[in-house]
């Protein structure tokens, strides 16, 4: 019975659709049949713009930028953008009254297939997309920021007896060089003129770290000029950075009414702010003054040894102590300087070594010549070409190397300070 039921009604099913016309698929040739439905096509990414990716970059970088345990608040400041280019301030803040400073850098990013790709001022990637980066940044910035790389255009070559590093381990650490030349071209960060207090000699820009790359000047009117002549960005509040030829720049925080400005020509002693104790982005400051530091392509660098108005600061056993040379005449920490203005590439200062207040001058490259004149220790002269002689020993070792003066006299090279270790005009 059931099974005779069971065929008798799929027949008459069967029948019944024969009866109304309707031909009987199966399942999966009726899904075949079926039309296609159309699909939405896929949505770009959303662009939430460079600054996402800025902060993140910002992140991995403070696991090697900062000590170890410091608080830090990643600040980025796009302050151009055009099409997928963009141009700005990225800043590691850390807690006002913190120890450590905060860290900073220009950034330049490019999107590529919808991502953002980022390089910050001294790493490999920096030098190529700003020199590309038409869009955001101007043909003399682009050409400065350029220059931040290892060899900028424009610099010096290094001498090729240097290997990146020179003079003696004082305080634990070795004086950079920077690119083989220790010439900047730059005063003292307060006007030509004035006398102010150094009152702290150098030391790592975040503390005793080093490299020690930074002076502490306070005095004077606590006006806080640029040091040279360049291009100036407000990093935040209380910090401004001065990007200048042959891949130097100088920073300046602690201010206070300071200038606020992306990419601004300045000129050497530009009005940048007054000396203060802001730690708007972070650290902690004491008695108001300008923390005032050297970079050379995007990082710090020692300030040793280089020329600052016509004096050049000298490390000490410790961070903050140290002093400051000009010629034979040395200034200890919490002592003055007068800014006696920057010292020309093709000038040098005189430097007895202590041996006298004067040095002979002759009418030819070395001691067999006649004495024609002398100079006082700590006069600046400028160099016309120079000529091996007789050998002499000074401050900064022994030398054969003697240097034609402007007025046709003749120095030996041994009793001049011109931060490089050769000539500076070439040879006679």
């Amino acid at each position: 019975m059931f099974r005779r039921f069971a065929a008798v009604a799929r027949t008459s099913t069967l029948a019944a659709a024969l009866a109304l016309g309707v031909t009987a698929l199966p399942a999966s040739a009726a899904t075949a049949a079926a039309p296609a439905q159309p699909t939405s096509p896929a949505r770009p990414a959303a662009d939430h713009g460079p600054a996402p990716a800025v902060t993140e970059h910002l992140r991995g970088k403070a696991r090697t930028a900062m000590r170890a345990g410091t608080a830090t608040e990643p600040r980025v400041g796009v302050k151009r953008r055009a099409g997928d280019w963009a141009f700005g301030t990225a800043v590691l803040a850390t807690a006002p009254g913190s120890p450590e400073l905060p860290q900073g850098w220009l950034f330049v990013a490019h999107r590529d297939n919808g991502a953002w790709k980022v390089a910050l001022e001294g790493e490999p990637g920096f030098t190529g997309l700003a020199a590309e980066a038409e869009p955001v940044l101007k043909a003399a910035e682009r050409r400065a920021l350029a220059a931040t790389g290892s060899t900028g255009p424009g610099a010096p070559d290094p001498d090729p007896g240097t290997t990146g590093t020179t003079g003696t381990t004082e305080g634990g650490m070795t004086p950079q060089l920077a690119d083989g030349d220790y010439r900047t071209g730059m005063a003292l960060p307060f006007t030509v003129g004035q006398t102010w207090y150094m009152t702290s000699g150098p030391h790592g820009w975040s503390g005793s770290g080093t490299p020690w790359s930074s002076l502490d000047f306070a005095g004077g009117d606590q006006v806080v000029r640029a040091a040279r002549g360049g291009t100036a960005y407000t990093m935040c509040k209380g910090w401004v950075r001065v990007v200048h030829d042959r891949g130097y720049a100088t920073d300046y925080y602690h201010l206070v009414s300071n200038i606020n400005v992306d990419g601004a020509a300045v000129a050497a002693g530009a009005y940048l702010g007054y000396t203060g104790n802001d730690v708007t982005c972070g650290g902690s400051s004491t008695g108001r003054h300008v923390h005032f530091a050297l970079r050379q392509n995007g990082a710090y660098v020692g300030i040793a040894g280089h020329d600052f108005g016509r004096w050049r600061p000298e490390n000490g056993g410790s961070a903050y102590a140290g002093s400051a040379l000009h010629g034979s005449r040395r200034v200890a920490a919490g002592g003055q300087l007068y800014n006696y203005g920057a010292l020309g590439f093709n000038q040098g200062i005189i430097d007895t070594n202590g041996s006298g207040t004067t040095l002979n001058k002759r009418s030819g490259p070395g001691t067999g010549y006649a004495v024609v004149g002398s100079v006082a220790d700590g006069v600046g002269v400028t160099v016309s070409c120079s000529k091996n002689g007789t050998t002499h020993t000074g401050r900064f070792g022994s030398t054969a190397l003697w240097n034609r003066l402007s007025d046709g006299t003749w120095v030996s090279d041994a009793y001049m300070w011109t931060g490089v270790n050769g000539p500076v005009s070439g040879y006679c």
